[in-house]
């Protein structure tokens, strides 16, 4: 059964952005990613720190005005030339080894309504015959969890900004399909942060340009092995998407902080 999805119409464009990033039906919808963390220092060339693989896994439920998005993410920093998930780094830039703390962000969610804080819903889309593409350009600048005069070797600013850039790539025919809950949907994401605070560059001019590219799978059994098998031993909480709504989000910033309160020096907390 066809129905043309109204992307004009801010109702209709809302139920076909939440059917492409994730789905209208009950169950989790898992997207995967993989790609290079680079380097970029002001006056040197880029250098490739990482290869970055990770996944979100979530769950839509309909409330009054649109949507929420319940999620949790999972990302870790590989080996450049192997993809072995590291446990630490010798950072070529200080010398030293550092622990690497890898990205558990639990809740990740969202509220995607059509009357929201920041105005009437509208998703910037574009089409081009049957590809269906849209933007998602997330600037970021708010206080940091890490002020500098408490976290002098993790912060390089009182504000944390950055940059969350997606792109979100479906097909109009499949879009027009009422019967899919799901849309099949591939994307891209890059990230333009400052240095992570697990690194312990303080204050350096620089900061890291993450750059990725993923899709949607059809469930969790379908990421990769491996992945799979360290969320297993680590963290299995990751394997479900979350029950209930919580805030505020988790972040890399906020997750150093509960993990380090006083800083890299001190023992995490047991």
């Amino acid at each position: 059964m066809t129905e043309a999805a109204d992307l004009a119409d801010p109702a209709g464009n809302l139920k076909a952005f939440v059917r492409t990033r994730a789905s209208l039906g009950p169950e989790d919808t898992v997207v995967w990613w993989t790609g290079n963390v680079h380097a970029q220092v002001p006056g040197e060339n880029f250098r490739q720190l990482f290869r970055f693989e990770g996944f979100s896994i979530g769950r839509i439920e309909e409330v009054d005005g649109g949507y929420r998005f319940l999620a949790r993410e999972a990302a870790f920093y590989q080996d450049p030339r192997t993809g072995e998930i590291l446990s630490t780094w010798a950072n070529p830039v200080t010398g030293a080894e550092d622990e690497v703390l890898h990205i558990w962000n639990d809740p990740v969610n969202m509220e995607l309504l059509l009357d929201g804080p920041r105005g009437p819903w509208r998703a910037p889309v574009t089409e081009v015959g049957d590809e269906v593409m849209w933007a998602q350009d997330i600037l970021l600048a708010y206080p940091s969890p890490l002020p500098v005069a408490d976290f002098p070797d993790n912060s390089a600013d009182d504000m944390y900004r950055a940059a969350e850039l997606f792109q979100f790539f479906c097909r109009r025919s499949d879009l027009d399909r009422a019967d899919l809950a799901s849309v099949p949907c591939r994307f891209s994401w890059a990230r333009l942060s400052p240095w992570l605070p697990w690194m312990r560059m303080g204050g350096r001019p620089g900061g890291l340009v993450f750059h990725c590219h993923g899709t949607k799978l059809g469930g969790y059994d379908e990421l990769p092995e491996h992945l799979r098998k360290y969320v297993a031993e680590h963290n299995p909480s990751y394997a479900h998407a979350p029950e209930e709504w919580s805030a505020p989000n988790e972040t890399s910033w906020t997750y150093f902080r509960k993990r380090y309160p006083g800083g890299i020096g001190q023992e995490p907390p047991v």
